[in-house]
Parts: C-alpha cells; sequence; structure tokens
C-alpha cells in the first residue's frame, strides 16, 4: 500500500470515527441514547432515526469511490445527509401538525370572590393576633396568578387599612397578564411563580428589571385519574414523556393503559413555565400532540380533563401547583403522584424530598420601595409566614 493510500485509508477511519462520535455524542446529550428502551412511539424514535441516517449516510460518503459512476449515489448520500440534519432539530420537538389541540379554560376556573379581603364570612386566612404592620392612604396595588390569589388577598386584609381599600387594590388577572402589569407599570406588585423565557424577553425589551423576592414553597404535582393504578413515576419518566420519548403507559408498568394523554397548559401560564423550569431544565420538551379524539379537549380545565376516560380507562396526565389542585379546584376523581417515592405532604415540601418544588415569588418593577417594600418585608416576618402556612402554602425557612 502506497502512503497516499495509507494516508487517505486513516483520514477515511478517523472520519468515521468522528461521524460516529457526533451521532452518538448528540443523542447522548438529548438523552436518547441512555433512554433508549423507554422510547415506545414512532414520533419519539425519529431524532434516534434522524442521528443514524445521518451518520450511516455520512460513513457511506466517506468511503464510496468518487467517480462519475457512482456520482448518483454520492448525491443520493448528500441528500439523505442534508435533510436528516435539517429535520433532526424539529424531531426533537415532535413539532410534525399544523394544528394541535389547546386548552379552552373560560368559565372553568375557581371562584375567587370567596378569598375576597374584607368581605362578610371570606376564606381568606386571618391572624390571630393584631397585625403588627398597617398600611394607608394609597395602597400598593396587587395583582397575581390564580392560584396565589387567597394568600396575597390574605395580605391585603391584614396589613391594609379597611377604610382606603377598594378592590381594585387587590385583583387577580392569571399568571400571563399580572406579568405584563408589572412589566408596564401598572401593578406594584406581583405573586407569581418563576417567569418563562418569554416574559423576561418582554421584561428586558420595556427596559424593566425584575426584581423577585421568595416568600413561600409550593410543589409542583402531577395528577391523573383516580382509577390509574400507577402511584409514583420518577423524574427521568416524567421527562421522558414530555420529551416525546415515552407515550404509553404500559411501559410505565400499566399494560391496559394505552396510549398517554399527556394535556398541556398555555404557553407563559404559572404551570407551563413550571414544567419548563422545574422538570423539563433544557430539554426540549415536545409540542402537544394531537388527541385520540377531539371530543378529549372539552371546553374546561386541566384539573377537570385529567379524570376522561378513554377506550374504559382514564389515560390523562396532567400537572398544576399542590394548592390549586387540593384546594382550589380539587377534582375528586383525580389523585396526586408521588414522584421518585415522594408524596407532595407538607413535609416533603419543607424538607425538599419531594424534587419538584417551586418558589413563590413577590415580583416588583426594580427594587422595592416605600410601602410596597414595607409589605414585602411584614410577608417575610413571622406573621406574613404564618399567614402563608395558614393559607395552605410552605413558609420560607
Amino acid at each position: 500500500m502506497t502512503t497516499k493510500s495509507k494516508i487517505k485509508l486513516a483520514a477515511r477511519i478517523v472520519g468515521t470515527a468522528a461521524v460516529a462520535a457526533a451521532a452518538l455524542g448528540v443523542l447522548g446529550v438529548f438523552g436518547y441514547l441512555q433512554q433508549l428502551t423507554q422510547i415506545d412511539n414512532f414520533i419519539g424514535a425519529l431524532p434516534v432515526s434522524f442521528a443514524v441516517m445521518f451518520a450511516v449516510a455520512a460513513i457511506a460518503l466517506i468511503w464510496i469511490k468518487h467517480t462519475r459512476s457512482t456520482a448518483p449515489v454520492s448525491i443520493a448520500l448528500a441528500a439523505v445527509i442534508a435533510l436528516s440534519a435539517a429535520l433532526f432539530p424539529n424531531s426533537l420537538y415532535g413539532n410534525w401538525w399544523i394544528n394541535y389541540y389547546t386548552i379552552d379554560s373560560s368559565g372553568a376556573s375557581p371562584d375567587l370572590s370567596v378569598y375576597a379581603p374584607f368581605e362578610e364570612d371570606s376564606l381568606a386566612a386571618v391572624l390571630d393576633e393584631p397585625c403588627t404592620l398597617c398600611l394607608d392612604g394609597e395602597l400598593p396595588v396587587l395583582d397575581g396568578a390564580t392560584a396565589l390569589y387567597p394568600v396575597y388577598a390574605a395580605f391585603a386584609q391584614a396589613v391594609y387599612n379597611p377604610e382606603d381599600y377598594t378592590p381594585d387594590c387587590v385583583r387577580c388577572t392569571n399568571t400571563i397578564k399580572a406579568y405584563s402589569s408589572i412589566i408596564s407599570g401598572d401593578a406594584d406588585v406581583i405573586f407569581v411563580a418563576a417567569p418563562s423565557e418569554g416574559q423576561l424577553e418582554e421584561a428586558q425589551k420595556a427596559g424593566v428589571e425584575l426584581c423577585f423576592t421568595p416568600i413561600a414553597l409550593e410543589a409542583f404535582v402531577f395528577i391523573t385519574g383516580k382509577s390509574n393504578p400507577v402511584e409514583s413515576l420518577t423524574v427521568q419518566q416524567i421527562r421522558n414523556i414530555y420529551s416525546g420519548k415515552t407515550a404509553r403507559w404500559s411501559t410505565l408498568g400499566w399494560d391496559e393503559g394505552g396510549r398517554i394523554v399527556a394535556f398541556r397548559r398555555p404557553e407563559g401560564s404559572g404551570s407551563e413555565s413550571g414544567l419548563y423550569n422545574l422538570v423539563m431544565n433544557d430539554s426540549p420538551v415536545f409540542v402537544p400532540q394531537p388527541l385520540p379524539d377531539l371530543s378529549l379537549v372539552g371546553t374546561n380545565s386541566l384539573m377537570q380533563q385529567v379524570s376522561v376516560e378513554w377506550n374504559g380507562v382514564q389515560p390523562a396526565l396532567g400537572y398544576s401547583y399542590r394548592y390549586f389542585a387540593t384546594q382550589m379546584y380539587p377534582n375528586p376523581d383525580a389523585k396526586l403522584l408521588a414522584i421518585d417515592g415522594y408524596a407532595p405532604t407538607n413535609e416533603n415540601i419543607r424538607t425538599k424530598k419531594y424534587p419538584y418544588i417551586a418558589e413563590v415569588y413577590a415580583v416588583t418593577n426594580g427594587n422595592p420601595q416605600g410601602d410596597v417594600k414595607k409589605l414585602i418585608d411584614w410577608i417575610l416576618s413571622p406573621q406574613g409566614q404564618l399567614l402563608i402556612e395558614k393559607t395552605g402554602y410552605t413558609p420560607i425557612d
């Protein structure tokens, strides 16, 4: 063998190794190699298929003799390489559908009026002793997530002078609108979970520096129908479901469960941000996949949809925050799952044995000043933390 031939052979061997390492490395980064046995559906398997196609075609192109007669084969291999590389990113998100379902939750939220401050028979938690802070005059405007309205309504009822209070001081527009309100200056402080990337970008574009003060802990929970025999999932199994790798209950030990109907929440909502921030981290999240029947979409909230029946079983999976799911808008035909064997109990939240613990924030436009600072400082005091606990959240240690 000539020196030139040896160089060509060495280059081909190195090229082959590099292509194989690149394909395996990419699949490893996104967890496909580690979770290969948990991939149970065609759409979920496409990233592996495209990586293999890329590697096989590239290696074939390296070893093929490039002559005029093999030119069509070389062109075809180059096309396979380009196509698989172009489609691979899309396959990570399962984004093959022109239209997919969304949840219409209009008219499906809890009655917040029962927690309104200063109303007779209000369910807002109260202190058993005089409050150490009283704000009067022009009161800070509060807004926030639906699930947090009971706790910040209790703050206002404890701290605000009832003679100066008006219903406009304490409103609840939901997480998405609350973030827009604090960015625009329409609210003085909002009570929400961590923001989405889009909300952070919205603040940055507006030249606003949001200040996040943790005030409580809450569990991000996963919910199934009550008849579902699965009682616990692992952190990895949850990631496999929402990254598209696992789509059937049989992979998780329930042979009769059929396909997992994984309901999702709107982009920017507190619970959807929780899925990204607490569960998936930097892993790609599959877009909502088409339902087996459009009748499953319904016009109700995720809390009600999660107990839907299909083919004689309750195959749905959803997520929320514990307080909302158990206190504000419970579904008696649904249950919360343990994660890694730990149920979302007060003790497991406090000790952080339950893996999905979210911090609840008081968010201000810039550092808190004046009465807003006094209010937030009081929330972090023993009295404020007691109201958090009496409402049903877990205080910050």
